[in-house]
């Protein structure tokens, strides 16, 4: 069973970018209600995928470098890195069948 990591300013390059693996960013932020929403399907699908894809969640009230770093606007937004580029992303409110599709074409 896997696990959403919180990333930080400081481990946002060590944890994402520097990934061997492919990794889902849920950047979020606690008073964002599609957020809070979209959380509990993130933990779902990190416990589904989480031995083939890294989740971690960046808070973007504390976290401003990255957000800024990574142009982030809209609250959610997901983005999947493999390498350290950005191959794929949701801005907005998601469903769990969406996220799976994105998920399920990374194999």
């Amino acid at each position: 069973m896997s696990t959403v990591t919180a990333v930080t300013d400081s481990s946002f390059t060590a944890e994402v970018l520097r990934s061997p693996q492919p990794v889902l960013v849920d950047f979020w932020a606690d008073w964002c209600v599609p957020c809070r929403q979209l959380a509990p399907i993130i933990d779902e699908l990190a416990n589904q995928y989480g031995d083939r894809v890294k989740f971690v969640s960046v808070d973007t009230n504390v976290n401003t470098t990255v957000a800024m770093d990574q142009d982030i606007r809209t609250l959610p937004t997901i983005k999947v890195f493999v390498g350290g580029e950005v191959v794929d992303m949701i801005v907005g409110s998601a469903t769990k069948m969406k996220l799976r599709s994105m998920l399920d074409a990374l194999e």
